[in-house]
């Protein structure tokens, strides 16, 4: 197993832990992807599995962030997915297989309410997958697209306590355990199933708001509303 971030200390003691080889990556950039398949290949052979999980918050708010925050967020939540595309896509259609996961969000299917970079650039990145699970599937190539809502994590943590009327939504189903997480991921690239949806709600959600999209916004205007009345709290679905 290949193991790829930018924080190589990290890495590397994550990579010790499970016995996996680390590649520190930069993913904003696409020679630094195209470097980490080549050197993937050349130490296991053809990659059966690759899993694009990097991701940041990006700014808060919306059109008013400076450009290159902007730039940056897409670049990490959407590009790094299409550089990882065009370097694995080559081999894996001469081989007539190989998967890739993609991890976006809930707010990728949904919306994140206080930020706009961070919607938008996670929404391009279910379309990405949704496009290649279209047109590379019948050659071979599986795709599925990882889209949790809250998890257990530093920067989810960080988001909570900065910005707690943004975060009423991402805390609406609870958090997940990183390692609930896993196994849901597990069980969807063992289905093959495109969304993987570790909190259940959102499937519902998503449905609602493809079925009645006016009420899903005023659903969601009400829990900001609340939320920054200091009154946001867990909710059973949008309406």
């Amino acid at each position: 197993m290949v193991l790829a971030d930018v924080d190589a200390a990290g890495l590397e003691a994550v990579a010790e832990e499970i016995g996996g080889t680390a590649v520190p990556t930069d993913v904003s950039k696409e020679e630094a992807i195209k470097a980490l398949v080549a050197r993937a290949t050349e130490l296991h052979g053809p990659i059966d599995l690759f899993c694009s999980n990097a991701g940041v918050p990006g700014p808060g708010g919306g059109p008013e962030a400076p450009d290159e925050e902007w730039q940056r967020t897409w670049e990490i939540n959407l590009m790094a997915h299409v550089w990882a595309a065009r370097a694995l896509l080559p081999a894996m259609v001469e081989r007539g297989e190989g998967y890739l996961l993609s991890t976006a969000s809930a707010a990728g299917l949904l919306t994140q309410v206080s930020a706009a970079a961070y919607s938008v650039t996670k929404h391009a990145a279910v379309a990405l997958a949704e496009w290649l699970a279209i047109n590379y599937g019948d050659a071979g190539v599986k795709v599925s697209c990882l889209c949790p809502q809250g998890v257990r994590t530093p920067m989810v943590d960080a988001a909570i306590e900065q910005d707690p009327i943004g975060s009423a939504p991402l805390l609406a189903e609870g958090l997940l355990e990183p390692e609930e997480v896993a196994e849901a991921v597990i069980a969807g690239i063992r289905e093959e199933r495109f969304l993987i949806l570790p909190h259940e709600a959102v499937g519902r959600y998503l449905a609602f708001k493809g079925a009645q999209p006016d009420r899903w916004l005023e659903g969601m205007r009400k829990l900001v509303r609340d939320a920054r009345a200091g009154a946001a709290h867990p909710i059973d679905s949008p309406e």
